[in-house]
């Protein structure tokens, strides 16, 4: 005898509830409660204004074993992705009358390149519109003392330096938009999260996992988060949001260690 559609409907909430914690026990969410922490840690150090975050950290003083580990920290940062993929595409396989290809979770979540015009376009377009006003607010968040001062990049200059920043930027740009928007706000929706809630839910937390960096900094990025969730809403993709992310990246990475080293500092 088949179950009855409310018994059915209560297993599938169980499981979604189930794969978003999961997920973001595994990644984002796991960063947001170190962040917190942190923050409490510098906080009750010295004011904010006096200590520094580092975004990309040197983490072996021999120059290949640094590449390596730096090449095997953005490799496995993003198994939660792989996983994310894989969970929407067992969801639409349960519903799907024919077997789906391995690719289908990348176009159900526009990470594909199907339309990379209006893509880059969109993603240019987020790149502008986030940049300057980011950079006011970082300043900002220093005059009145509740941002620390963030080092885009403490690597030393090696010729592997820039590849590895740009890939850092990369990784940081997929995991993000993937798992904070596309991810997040699919699965409150299964779970009969409104529209506004949701939205409010991934800009809570995409501010919460940069509070390592201050209090302007979590200010900052919730209001990037509410603009990236009101481009994917309107869009559709997340390919504009990963291009605008990773421009802000990189820029910010390549920038400040390009700048370092013709100053004499890297």
């Amino acid at each position: 005898m088949p179950e009855a559609p409310a018994v059915v409907r209560s297993t599938a909430r169980t499981r979604w509830r189930a794969q978003l914690l999961i997920v973001l026990g595994l990644s984002l969410g796991q960063s947001a409660v170190y962040s917190m922490v942190q923050l409490l840690d510098k906080a009750t150090r010295a004011p904010l204004a006096q200590g520094t975050s580092t975004l990309n950290r040197s983490l072996n003083e021999r120059e290949y074993f640094d590449l390596t580990y730096q090449l095997l920290d953005i490799a496995f940062a993003l198994v939660p992705v792989a996983l994310v993929l894989y969970l929407v595409w067992d969801e639409a396989s349960r519903r799907a009358a024919a077997p789906l290809r391995w690719t289908a979770p990348f176009g159900r979540l526009g990470l594909d390149g199907a339309q990379p015009g209006r893509d880059w376009m969109w993603g240019a377009g987020l790149f502008l519109a986030i940049g300057l006003p980011s950079l006011g607010l970082y300043w900002a968040g220093r005059a009145l003392g509740i941002t620390t001062a963030i080092i885009p990049s403490g690597l030393d200059a090696h010729w592997w330096t820039v590849p590895v920043l740009i890939l850092s930027a990369l990784r940081h740009a997929v995991l993000e938009e993937v798992v904070v928007v596309a991810f997040l706000l699919g699965w409150l929706r299964r779970l009969g999260w409104s529209t506004t809630a949701a939205i409010a839910a991934s800009a809570l937390l995409r501010g919460s996992y940069h509070l390592y960096q201050g209090i302007g900094p979590f200010v900052g990025n919730a209001l990037m988060g509410l603009v990236f969730c009101w481009a994917y809403r309107r869009y559709g993709r997340v390919m504009p949001l990963v291009i605008a992310h990773a421009l802000l990246d990189i820029v910010a990475f390549v920038g400040f260690s390009v700048a370092g080293q013709a100053m004499g500092l890297g």
